[in-house]
């Protein structure tokens, strides 16, 4: 049985791998590859596999971009430590769905359901996976966050920018609630819309909506005034002035 690793923490990869060789010896670890250029690389030659374990978050986007680039016919078990994603991953008809950290019986149990598979079942996951991608775009445009005490659904189209500080990441609505997130903002980057999103600096993620104007700042860079109020200034650097205009410009 050949399978490939799709994970960006090394600890857990290992932990992983450790569990296959407990559950059958005759388990073969192809490759581990921890971002989506990496995959997309691998899967642009032809592979002999059996199964892949997929995390849904790596460190430069969710794995469901690799699917933008490539096809894949291999029956799938996402993993992740974020149960949010789990309607999306049983929407693409995964074989199992396993919340990190991973324990041994849960992985036996999903590998037994991928032995149970006919190859008409195969072929049936692989044409409802190809069908929910196609279709995708609306139907991912939603956090689930934490307010209070409960987990509501954030849209993206409620987000009036995105802020780190402190080793942490929020979301701000138009009036003004923050929402905690469990991304970095290169993460945001990649599952945001960037025709409808712009990365400002290193603390900012912006709304097209929510920009009120620019003003000229010193040095040749640009301050943006959003329609409602941040922690600081929202500087554009020099650097990236064309291209915020650019973006500015066609978002409008």
């Amino acid at each position: 049985m050949k399978v490939l690793i799709i994970e960006d923490e090394m600890a857990a990869a290992q932990n992983l791998q450790a569990i296959l060789r407990n559950i059958d010896s005759n388990i073969k670890v192809v490759d581990t590859l921890d971002t989506i250029v990496s995959c997309i690389e691998f899967f642009n030659v032809p592979h002999e596999l059996d199964l892949i374990f997929m995390d849904i978050h790596l460190s430069d986007g969710d794995s469901f971009e690799i699917f933008k680039s490539v096809s894949i016919s291999t029956p799938i078990i996402f993993t992740t430590a974020y149960d949010q994603y789990a309607l999306e991953a049983f929407k693409v008809s995964s074989i199992d769905y396993l919340l990190k950290p991973i324990v041994e019986d849960e992985l036996r149990r999903a590998i037994e359901k991928w032995k149970m598979l006919t190859t008409n079942d195969r072929d049936d996951y692989h044409s409802r996976m190809e069908r929910m991608l196609k279709q995708r775009g609306a139907s991912s445009e939603t956090f689930l966050v934490h307010f209070r005490d409960k987990i509501i659904p954030l849209q993206y189209g409620d987000i009036a920018f995105c802020y780190t500080a402190d080793e942490k990441v929020w979301a701000y609505d138009r009036n003004g609630n923050r929402y905690l997130l469990e991304f970095t903002l290169e993460m945001l980057q990649n599952m945001l819309p960037m025709e409808r999103f712009f990365r400002a600096n290193r603390q900012y993620i912006i709304s097209r909506d929510s920009v009120k104007d620019v003003s000229i700042w010193i040095g040749s860079r640009l301050k943006l005034n959003l329609v409602v109020e941040v922690p600081e200034k929202i500087i554009i650097s020099k650097a990236k002035v064309a291209e915020f205009k650019a973006w500015l410009k066609v978002s409008n």
